[in-house]
C-alpha cells in the first residue's frame, strides 16, 4: 500500500517543520520538499494528500526580488482547486490569504515573540479546534497581516492584529501563528532575524523570546491535534 504523501513548500532552511515533522513519522508520511532557497520544482499534485507551506522573513508583494513568489502561488491555486488538504503557517497563510482573494498588506505593528491570542466565535464553535484553548501565549514573527479571504471562517485574533487564522472548505488553515515552534527551530528563526528585534510592546528581545520556551510543549499539542483533525479531511 502506497504511503500517503505530505510535500513542504520551505522559503529559508531555518523554518522548517518544527514538530509537524515528528507526526509525520508517528503518522507514516512521505514528506517531499520545493525548497525555494535551493530549487524550483514542484511535485505532480496527484501524487500528494496534503500541502504545508512554512515561513519566511518575505512578503506575498516582493515578486521582483523573488520571483518564484508568483509559481508558488499558482501551485497552490492548483492544490486547493483540486481539493487537497492545505496548512499554512506565517507567510504561508498569507500567501493562502491572497491565492483566496484577499489582501495580504503590513500591519500597523510588528507582532514578535510569546503573546497571547484568542479565539474569535467562530474559533470557539470550530470541531478542527476543538481541544484548542481559548487563549493562550502563542509564538509570533510577522509584520504583515491579511484580511479574511471570501467564504473563509475567522478563527484567532490578537489584540494588535485582528486576523491571525481562518479556515477555508473546512480543510485549507492559515495560521499567522507558530504552533509548530522548537527549541530548535526558535533558535534558528532568532539568529538568523536579530535584526528585527527592535524592543517594543510588540517585540520581545532575543533573550525573552529564547528564556520563555515552557508554552512549546502546549503549542504543539494543539499543532498536533490540529493536524490530526485535518487528516480526516485527506
Amino acid at each position: 500500500m502506497k504511503k500517503r504523501s505530505i510535500h513542504t513548500l520551505m522559503h529559508v532552511p531555518y523554518e522548517g517543520l518544527g514538530c509537524i515533522e515528528n507526526w509525520t513519522k508517528i503518522k507514516g508520511y512521505q514528506v517531499s520538499y520545493t525548497k525555494f532557497y535551493e530549487d524550483i520544482t514542484f511535485p505532480d499534485i496527484s501524487d500528494i494528500d496534503m500541502l504545508i507551506i512554512m515561513g519566511g522573513p518575505m512578503s506575498v508583494y516582493e515578486e521582483l526580488q523573488f520571483p518564484w513568489l508568483i509559481q508558488e502561488r499558482a501551485f497552490i491555486k492548483s492544490v486547493i482547486e483540486a481539493g487537497k488538504t492545505v496548512l499554512g503557517i506565517c507567510l504561508g497563510s498569507q500567501l493562502l490569504a491572497e491565492v483566496l482573494g484577499a489582501k495580504v498588506y503590513p500591519n500597523h505593528v510588528k507582532e514578535i515573540g510569546w503573546f497571547d491570542i484568542q479565539k474569535t466565535d467562530s474559533g470557539k464553535s470550530n470541531s478542527i479546534l476543538s481541544d484548542v484553548d481559548e487563549q493562550f501565549k502563542v509564538f509570533h514573527w510577522h509584520g504583515d497581516t491579511y484580511d479574511i479571504p471570501p467564504h473563509c471562517e475567522h478563527l484567532f485574533q490578537t489584540s494588535n492584529c485582528r486576523n491571525q487564522a481562518f479556515l477555508y472548505n473546512n480543510k485549507v488553515l492559515g495560521l499567522q501563528f507558530h504552533f509548530e515552534v522548537t527549541e530548535s527551530t526558535l533558535t534558528g528563526m532568532v539568529e538568523n532575524g536579530k535584526n528585527e528585534l527592535k524592543k517594543s510592546e510588540t517585540v520581545q528581545s532575543a533573550e525573552e523570546i529564547l528564556s520563555t520556551t515552557g508554552y512549546i510543549n502546549n503549542n504543539n499539542k494543539m499543532m498536533y491535534s490540529i493536524l490530526d483533525r485535518l487528516e480526516n479531511q485527506l
